[in-house]
């Protein structure tokens, strides 16, 4: 059981849609070098773990597209080995920089002394081309979690890979097998062009966009007044309801375990076992939507931590968030593992099944989602339709002039165990909108999953098994407001980009609670680096312990943090581009 507190290439064009026929995830082309860890391209995870790896950082080739493009690996592979370990040990790591630039290797989730985070500029210097840099701490947790490269772009282009963390005392949940589930998004462009393209105009990948088709069906399902109403609204805005991933399947192609859709990746079971799945969300811009028709999923890990059993049908997976859930297959099956991307764009999937060569049916995606006054921070004002995360409904606004929304300063509603927060941004270049009235959305599941007719996870349906270790309240409270201008494509906290922002300063020993507030109309996985978010869901002392939290659109959410490692730390959105874009700030603890 994890303690809860331890001790201290070429560019596409816009109208090519990746399909990702490669037929075996990746095509590895560089030698795989001495490490007692497995590549998860089955998906198996080592039997023992070790305590001692020597990690290559290479440029090799992969093949996902059909297409040879370059890529970026760990001993010749992307994902990158599998690493096992065992609580209580203390693991050396020694990561050899292959490439001709510099690059890092980042431990997500791990708590660990400030210079083996691996954040280039903060912690350490990075690892020069040709250099070899040992990491080196003691494990204090258990659990599943993942590392990638915290250098430029390379974690999109293929380095990141799964950690499992075997408990000192056995785990709580027997199980007859195990298998991670590795999910990320993959593209042959060059990064930087995505980023460039972004700039250029930021719906340059949103090719859902409402249309004179849409126009005419809103008119005779809603009205001529009302769907009017709506489009004249949002557009004084510069705003759309269909912004939901800034990065769509128009460019990426969705994997699992390094395996495209149509290669299908396959996990082996006997009717009857009881199946431990790892889910990470090691994907540079995307959150899935997972569930797999037939068969009920219980969570029993939440961020490499303990949470009371909780059964679903489906969950949402945030960016940088692990997942444990037991699955016990009665039937032969097969069974698919769907994981389709938020704005429904494509997705990513593999087969359960009993024997090789087998492939599930794949469900149809669901509708696209669609942003509504509650994600402008607005409240549950839509107020002429009933609950629901298919629809657009701004009626409730009638009479409101929403160019001017983000002047308007209205108190914001308490919420239980949060106080109000600060006054607010007004909008400007770096702030698009400001949230008028930000609520607590712990309880949604999120925009498409609500209503959806399937029992779907909640933040607040997690509670840990066993009580927070400080017990201390809080000594004083840090405002955050997640900023943004999607026209020109900058984030940042408070309405300034990481250039133009000082540190966050903490106390070695104190504890504090971080009030965050999405200004956006953006989902925004918060993490911050070195510590424990407990994040302050309706449980009491049982609150949920987790290195990323999703900020949902137009919401308001606090988590305690209890100081106890000095250093230089990260903190920022894990939206790859949002965090290279400006979301990013320095947490100095002395």
């Amino acid at each position: 059981m994890t303690p809860l507190f331890p001790a201290k290439g070429g560019v596409l064009t816009r109208r090519r849609f990746v399909t990702g026929a490669g037929a075996c995830g990746a095509l590895l082309t560089a030698a795989s070098r001495s490490t007692r860890a497995q590549s998860p391209l089955t998906g198996q995870p080592a039997a023992t773990p070790s305590t001692r790896f020597d990690l290559s950082i290479d440029r090799l080739h992969a093949n996902i597209t059909g297409h040879r493009v370059r890529a970026v690996g760990v001993n010749g592979a992307t994902p990158a080995p599998i690493l096992r370990w065992r609580q209580g040990d203390t693991v050396e790591l020694n990561v050899t920089n292959h490439l001709h630039e510099d690059s890092s290797i980042h431990w997500h989730g791990i708590r660990l002394p400030a210079p083996m985070d691996g954040v280039p500029g903060l912690s350490f210097a990075g690892i020069a081309p040709g250099q070899t840099f040992t990491y080196r701490f003691r494990l204090h947790q258990s659990g599943t979690y993942w590392y990638h490269s915290h250098s430029g772009f390379q974690e999109q282009k293929g380095l990141y890979g799964a950690i499992i963390i075997d408990p000192k005392h056995g785990e709580r949940h027997h199980c007859d097998r195990e298998y991670v589930m590795l999910l990320s998004d993959w593209t042959d462009v060059d990064p930087a062009d995505i980023v460039s393209n972004l700039k250029f105009d930021s719906d340059y990948y949103n090719f859902r966009q409402r249309t004179v088709g849409t126009l005419f069906h809103d008119m005779r399902h809603r009205g001529m007044a009302a769907t009017l109403r709506d489009r004249l609204q949002w557009g004084a805005m510069n705003m759309a309801p269909t912004d939901i991933l800034d990065v769509s399947g128009i460019i990426y192609t969705y994997l699992l375990n390094g395996q495209s859709p149509q290669a299908n990746w396959t996990g082996l079971f006997q009717p009857g076992e009881r199946i431990r799945l790892r889910f990470i969300n090691a994907s540079s811009m995307t959150l899935f939507d997972v569930r797999i028709p037939g068969l009920e999923m219980t969570v029993i890990q939440a961020d490499g931590n303990e949470v009371e059993p909780v059964t679903v049908d489906e969950f949402r997976i945030g960016t940088a968030e692990t997942y444990d859930v037991l699955v016990t297959p009665r039937s032969p099956g097969p069974y698919t593992v769907f994981a389709q991307a938020e704005d429904r764009t494509g997705y990513a999937r593999g087969t359960l099944a009993t024997q090789a060569g087998i492939s599930g049916p794949v469900p149809p995606m669901d509708p696209r989602p669609l942003r509504t006054m509650t994600d402008m921070g607005m409240g549950h004002m839509d107020m002429h339709t009933p609950p629901s995360s298919h629809h657009t409904d701004m009626e409730g606004m009638e009479g409101m002039d929403m160019a001017h929304m983000g002047h308007m300063h209205m108190p914001p509603p308490q919420q239980h165990d949060m106080p109000a927060a600060t006054p607010r941004l007004r909008p400007g270049v770096e702030v698009q909108s400001v949230a008028m009235m930000p609520i607590n959305r712990l309880a949604e599941a999120g925009d498409g999953l609500d209503h959806n007719g399937r029992r779907v996870l909640t933040y607040a349906d997690l509670r840990a098994t066993i009580a927070g270790a400080d017990p201390r309240p809080p000594s004083r409270e840090i405002t955050l407001h997640l900023t943004g201008n999607m026209e020109r494509f900058i984030w940042g906290f408070d309405g300034k980009k990481f250039s133009e922002a000082e540190p966050i300063r903490l106390a070695l020993g104190e504890r504090v609670r971080f009030i965050v507030t999405n200004d956006t109309m953006m989902e925004h996985p918060v993490h911050l680096h070195g510590f424990w978010s407990e994040l302050e869901n309706g449980q009491g002392e049982y609150r949920p312990y987790k290195h990323t939290i999703i900020v949902k659109p137009g919401e308001r959410l606090s988590y305690l943090v209890t100081v106890d490692e000095p250093g230089l730390w990260a903190y920022h959105c894990h939206l790859l581009y949002h965090m290279e874009l400006g979301m990013f700030r320095t947490v100095v603890v002395s």
